[in-house]
């Protein structure tokens, strides 16, 4: 049976969640395999909104959803979003919602020296969300961080978190002259999570194994996008854990032979929340009408997010280091109006033209967008369900597209409702 990885193709924010919420009624199982609660999918059902950061897109229907070991976990998050989907009348148990007892706890101190460290560099800030995502997953390499099987274990939480609050609380009162933390009201505090959340963690790895084995399909779904991974994306201004499809594996303890398919979700046009280069980027009234008319803010965070053109070298980046099998389109509908259209189809760069995305920073900063251009369409394309009925301007773009890509378009969104979709071809009936 199919078991499909979900990844974004830009700098995050393409529009995963709804389709990971669109696609979990063909799936059993619905896996998050990395980052933390600095992503946050916005979610219409019903006419009504929810913003998940950490419990997958499936739970609203009805699926059995799983945070992978690959993950970092702010408990408090975790269980305030419990109770937000309780008070929807959506109710969450071990049966439906099940925690790696690999997965990483975030720390108060994890916090507090991320705004710390951002608060010091001024103006060479990152545009870091604060959360504790980065320190966190530091900790996890230097075997300093607390997992759940620790968490639920007072005994050895604490002799853990002795040691750790020991050095971070120093570090914290002479790198920074910060406040330190007392052991006893993070002892507390964590206690009640632990009581709280203790019945949701188990082995996930053979849960997952014996569901496939069993002909169960799987939903592997990721935060952020390519282009903010740690190893790929535009580093230092990237997320702190692997955000591609190779990771779905490692994240959330399969192997690779266990994959069917991998989409990958790009934005109709370009956007970028934080710091960072963008080449495609606009500051005209273009740029504003579709920020405007996409209300592109974070789901996070709420910061405006930067729009730009679409920008194909990323895409074709994407999919190359993905493998992606095929893409989804989103926010199609937020493009009528405009009478024409562009397309990033390649750089400028140093006096040269330039296809491939460049690892240096530097170099990126100094790339200007080469644009092909398309005509655009006047209609409102949001109560559309099939790709004929699109204007053929509209259609014209998607196949400009799929051919710069060499990846066929398996899905097209047109608003955020879930009935505002193009199911060209669903992943799960392959």
């Amino acid at each position: 049976m199919p078991n499909i990885v979900i990844v974004g193709t830009q700098w995050g924010d393409e529009g995963k969640g709804k389709i990971v919420d669109l696609l979990s009624k063909d799936a059993d199982i619905v896996i998050r395999f990395q980052g933390g609660n600095n992503a946050g999918h916005t979610l219409v059902v019903g006419g009504k909104q929810f913003i998940s950061h950490l419990v997958p897109s499936g739970i609203l229907q009805g699926k059995t959803c799983i945070i992978g070991n690959g993950m970092v976990v702010d408990p408090k998050v975790l269980i305030n979003e419990l109770d937000a989907l309780r008070a929807m009348g959506i109710e969450v148990g071990f049966d439906n919602l099940k925690i790696s007892e690999k997965a990483h706890i975030i720390m108060p101190y994890h916090k507090l020296i991320d705004l710390e460290r951002e608060k010091k560099k001024g103006d060479n800030k990152i545009g870091t969300t604060g959360r504790g995502i980065g320190p966190a997953y530091e900790d996890k390499a230097a075997r300093m961080g607390i997992r759940f099987s620790e968490l639920i274990d007072s005994e050895v939480f604490i002799e853990k978190l002795k040691i750790v609050l020991d050095e971070k609380n120093f570090y914290l009162e002479h790198r920074f002259s910060a406040p330190t933390l007392d052991l006893n009201a993070i002892i507390e505090e964590y206690n009640i999570y632990a009581k709280r959340l203790a019945s949701h963690v188990t082995n996930i790895s053979v849960i997952i194994d014996n569901e496939i084995k069993s002909g169960k399909q799987v939903l592997l779904e990721g935060a952020q996008g390519t282009h903010l991974d740690i190893d790929h994306g535009t580093y230092p201004f990237v997320t702190s854990s692997n955000t591609v499809a190779g990771n779905a594996c490692s994240g959330a303890g399969i192997g690779p032979k266990k994959i069917s398919g991998i989409l990958g979700i790009v934005k109709a046009y370009t956007t970028r929340v934080g710091e960072g280069p963008f080449p495609s980027e606009l500051f005209d009234a273009t740029g504003e009408r579709i920020q405007e008319k996409g209300a592109e803010f974070g789901a996070t965070t709420g910061r405006k997010r930067r729009c730009g053109w679409l920008d194909m070298v990323i895409l074709k980046n994407a999919v190359r280091l993905n493998s992606l099998t095929g893409l989804v389109i989103t926010k199609l509908d937020v493009l009528g109006g405009l009478k024409s259209l562009k397309i990033c189809t390649g750089y400028e760069c140093e006096g040269r033209i330039i296809n491939d995305f460049p690892s240096d920073i530097k170099k990126l900063g100094l790339c200007k967008p080469v644009y092909e251009s398309l005509p655009g369409w006047e209609e409102n394309i949001s109560g559309i369900t099939q790709l004929a009925e699109l204007p053929g301007n509209a259609k014209k773009y998607i196949k400009r597209i799929e051919e710069l890509a060499e990846t066929p378009a398996q899905i097209i969104s047109v608003g955020p409702g879930r009935d505002e979709t193009i199911m060209v071809n669903n992943p799960f009936n392959e």
